[in-house]
């Protein structure tokens, strides 16, 4: 038995209208509110590397609280430790997070215990990361965070983040992952094993920073966050932007095609972290690229043969990969054009050879048309009556790395309006 009636076109079709209007805006509620709950961002990060085997740093029975300084606020926080460069198992005995006060010591009433998994001990496999558990906490923008883990048994830092430019705090035997006053031994200016802080941020989105050691910051001030992707993040909050973060991924003496070989330290190339330092960075929507001169400068010194130089070429099909695999997950890829280096302290690092390879490499980022956008750090940074060479203001003294109002000065040359656009 047929039950109802056929409806007339025009009734199907105004039927039909309003349940897609229906289920569209049920769609669009769901989705704001899944974007709003819940949503993580990094607020910080550095990309891991391989310790230099000779200076590997050991903790036996310590605890190391490691200080960060956060881009963007949130009202939950958790930590990203790593393992992935280890060969044998990490166990981290308690980790703590609060709000650094100065020095080692923390704010009062800001210390949280961190739990992975609701427990908090935790052993790392090698090759693993580990997440912690969310915590409550308010972080604040542009603040200094305080992370302690505790590593009971004699612990290698086979995974780490040599060039800190801050210093961190190793204790005396014991776990002083909840001590105030923190009983310091010695310092180091590394992060072994921390390579994430994600904070709970409605409505933001995270910008990766993927570069070698001008990205990394070297030659900034120590302990003052200098490196350019920091005075972004100053920035962005200046200007009405608070809800950036910004993640540091620079290492130093990275490359694009090729890992370092004889010095660990200079981590995995970008297009085989790429996925780990990228794409596993919460809320990543932007990149900003910044690599390739020490794929062309590092042949030719030490023990690296000038045969491993690559051509213009070779660089631009390591680009095309960075900005298919970015494009394959919806991330926006800012090219930035390499600085100038004519004069570098470092013996066979420049040559009128290698010169003309940046060259062409800069000329391809600017007219290729082939990124999302392009910034300009050595239009900004070079000296106008001698464009090969850094400008004098500008340069930190070894004619390579900028200064810190070199990397000002970059962070002033990006139009922040770039980080407004959506994948």
């Amino acid at each position: 038995m047929k039950t109802g009636f056929p409806l007339a076109p025009a009734r199907r079709r105004l039927l039909a209208a309003a349940l897609c209007i229906a289920v569209s805006i049920g769609l669009t509620t769901g989705a704001a509110a899944n974007a709003s709950e819940d949503q993580w961002v990094g607020t910080w990060g550095a990309a891991p590397a391989d310790a230099a085997p000779a200076r590997m740093q050991t903790f036996d029975d310590q605890t190391v609280r490691l200080i960060v300084h956060t881009s963007v606020k949130g009202s939950q926080v958790r930590i990203r430790l790593s393992n992935e460069l280890g060969t044998t198992p990490l166990k981290i005995g308690a980790a703590h997070v609060a709000l650094r006060a100065a020095g080692a010591d923390v704010v009062p009433g800001t210390d949280r215990p961190l739990t992975f998994g609701g427990r908090t001990a935790v052993v790392i496999p090698p090759g693993a990361p580990m997440l912690s558990d969310p915590i409550t906490l308010a972080v604040p923008a542009q603040s200094d965070l305080a992370v302690s883990l505790y590593l009971p048994a004699q612990t290698a830092a086979a995974t780490m983040h040599a060039a800190a430019f801050e210093t961190n705090y190793v204790s005396k035997a014991g776990n002083f992952t909840g001590a105030a006053p923190f009983p310091v031994q010695s310092t180091m200016t590394s992060w072994p094993f921390l390579t994430e802080v994600e904070v709970v941020a409605p409505g933001a989105v995270a910008i990766v920073a993927l570069g070698d050691s001008i990205t990394d910051g070297s030659t900034t001030t120590a302990g003052a966050n200098r490196r350019w992707p920091d005075a972004l993040a100053r920035r962005l909050q200046a200007q009405g932007n608070p809800q950036v973060g910004i993640v540091n991924r620079g290492i130093g003496g990275n490359r694009l095609l090729r890992d370092p070989g004889e010095w660990p330290p200079f981590g995995r190339s970008v297009l085989a972290r790429f996925d780990r330092d990228v794409l596993g960075t919460a809320g990543v929507r932007h990149v900003v690229l910044l690599i390739g001169i020490n794929d062309i400068g590092h042949p030719g010194t030490g023990s690296m043969p000038a045969a491993d130089g690559p051509s213009a070429d070779d660089l631009i099909a390591g680009y095309r990969q960075v900005l298919a695999r970015a494009r394959a997950k919806g991330i926006r890829v800012h090219g930035a054009t390499l600085t100038p280096f004519e004069g570098t302290v470092f013996p066979g690092y420049y040559t009128p050879a290698k010169e003309a390879v940046r060259q062409a490499v800069n000329r391809w980022i600017r007219d290729s048309g082939e990124f999302d956008t392009v910034i300009d750090f050595d239009r900004v940074t070079r000296d106008p009556e001698r464009p090969t060479r850094l400008q004098a203001r500008y340069d930190s003294g070894d004619h390579l790395h900028p200064n810190d109002a070199g990397m000002q000065a970059m962070a002033d040359a990006i139009p922040l309006e770039l980080f407004r656009q959506q994948p």
